[in-house]
């Protein structure tokens, strides 16, 4: 008689992964979707867990990386509340971490027709491997605020590109022409250059202010009352910027109006809570707020730049 296959026979195996591969979704479908957004939460939601960690000062609550003590990996009740913090933002990159992995997986079957929505996933699940990587130096390194300020802007650049894959997936893939004038999309790209400095000092100013993350880290080196001031420039002029291409987008009708609306709205909120946090002292609440908003408003204006081109007529008919 035949021998039975086993469990782990080359057979067996080759069965398995068969059916895995057509379980795997073949094209964009509710799978993808779901994935893919909640992903993009998760990537929002751990900036606040984060910006949770450091304003709580809760940023050596777990004193050791991988670990959170040298003998244990979660907190001990010696650790108190800063240690439940801390360890629970790390859980949360787990989270993150699962989520980008689903969405790679549920793009591996068809990566050769969407490119970019593969490349895309890949960038994400990078990021957060490399996140959870600086994050062990953060605390090795005893919350040096430039690499804080450095964790924090991989996260925020994290969710644009979160982003721009639910874009994508919603877009037909092929060749894209421009849709808007040339003179737009150079403003446009000005505009991304006024929100990239404005989010940098906003890192320093951060940085150099009371939220160092634990009460034993002190801040030394930058003036954070005169980098408040020198933050708020380029925050106005993004401002103006954003109000010029809104009001031109919607006269000229082009392609990126809507979207330029609700970048709008977020910067005007995000101005809005930066004076409010200014004028009240820097609370840790409005301070968390300002953070998340910096994320979401570069998601949008990353929406914004990608509908500068849609697809070729060619594309659409195919």
């Amino acid at each position: 008689m035949p021998d039975t296959a086993t469990a782990d026979s080359p057979a067996v195996k080759a069965g398995f992964l068969a059916r895995v591969h057509d379980w795997l979704p073949a094209d964009v479908d509710a799978r993808v979707r779901v994935a893919a957004w909640l992903s993009f939460i998760a990537e929002t939601v751990i900036i606040g867990t984060g910006g949770a960690v450091r304003l709580t000062g809760s940023g050596l609550g777990c004193s050791e990386w991988p670990l959170c003590t040298p003998e244990s990996l979660v907190p001990t009740p010696e650790q108190g509340l800063h240690g439940v913090i801390e360890f629970g933002n790390r859980t949360m990159t787990g989270v993150v971490g699962l989520l980008a992995l689903a969405v790679v997986l549920f793009v591996l079957r068809y990566r050769a027709q969407r490119r970019d929505l593969w490349v895309l996933s890949l960038v994400v699940l990078g990021g957060v491997v490399a996140q959870a990587v600086v994050g062990g130096i953060t605390v090795l390194t005893g919350l040096n605020p430039f690499i804080v300020g450095f964790h924090y802007t991989v996260s925020l650049l994290l969710v644009c590109v979160s982003a721009a894959f639910l874009v994508r997936m919603h877009a037909v893939a092929g060749p894209r022409e421009k849709a808007v004038p040339v003179w737009f999309a150079i403003m446009t790209h000005i505009t991304g250059l006024a929100l990239a400095v404005t989010i940098l000092f906003g890192v320093l100013t951060t940085g150099s202010g009371p939220h160092s993350g634990d009460a034993a880290v002190l801040r030394r080196g930058f003036d954070a009352t005169v980098l408040a001031h020198v933050h708020s420039w380029p925050g106005y002029t993004l401002a103006a910027l954003v109000a010029v291409l809104t009001v031109s987008a919607w006269v000229l009708r082009l392609e990126p109006r809507k979207w330029l609306f609700v970048l709008v709205v977020a910067i005007a909120v995000q101005v809005g809570v930066g004076v409010w946090q200014a004028r009240e002292g820097l609370p840790e609440i409005l301070v968390g707020i300002h953070m998340v908003l910096a994320a979401l408003s570069a998601a949008a204006y990353t929406v914004v730049v990608l509908h500068l081109k849609r697809p070729v007529p060619a594309a659409l008919s195919s």
